[in-house]
């Protein structure tokens, strides 16, 4: 079965393509690590930097109050994902005063923004087998 890069169930992604830097994978990784978090950081000054992992290949880099922002990659190409926590803290918090309202509502606001910064390419489709297909934004559909 095909695969494709890997990011939190319900996140809103944005996709990009890895350039293969002269120095290789490692510098190029960094540089994607830091390009998101200096992008992000100044579109939304509430993210704060955060060192932690969704599973095993979505990686945590930057948290606020209800939200995870993070980066996945797979052969190249990058998901930059948006999405609502999902840890126990979150939900022993939520428990005591509702969050998830508050974070579905600022991801919808932010939706637009955040992709438009972040990505390069639009998800199309999947076939049967997972594997996905791409356009680069701004093609015609």
């Amino acid at each position: 079965m095909g695969r494709s890069v890997s990011y939190p169930s319900g996140a809103i992604a944005a996709f990009r393509l890895m350039d293969e830097p002269d120095d290789g994978w490692d510098w190029g990784y960094e540089f994607l690590v830091d390009d998101v978090v200096d992008t992000a950081r100044l579109l939304f000054p509430s993210l704060q930097l955060f060192d932690g992992w969704r599973g095993g290949e979505d990686r945590i880099l930057l948290r606020k109050a209800f939200a995870d922002c993070g980066v996945s990659i797979y052969c190249g190409l990058a998901a930059i994902w948006l999405v609502e926590r999902d840890d126990a803290q979150y939900w022993e918090a939520d428990s005591r005063q509702a969050r998830s309202g508050c974070a579905r509502q600022w991801l919808a606001q932010v939706s637009d923004r955040f992709t438009k910064a972040f990505g390069d390419l639009r998800l199309v489709g999947r076939f049967s087998n997972g594997e996905a297909i791409f356009e680069r934004v701004g093609s015609s559909p």
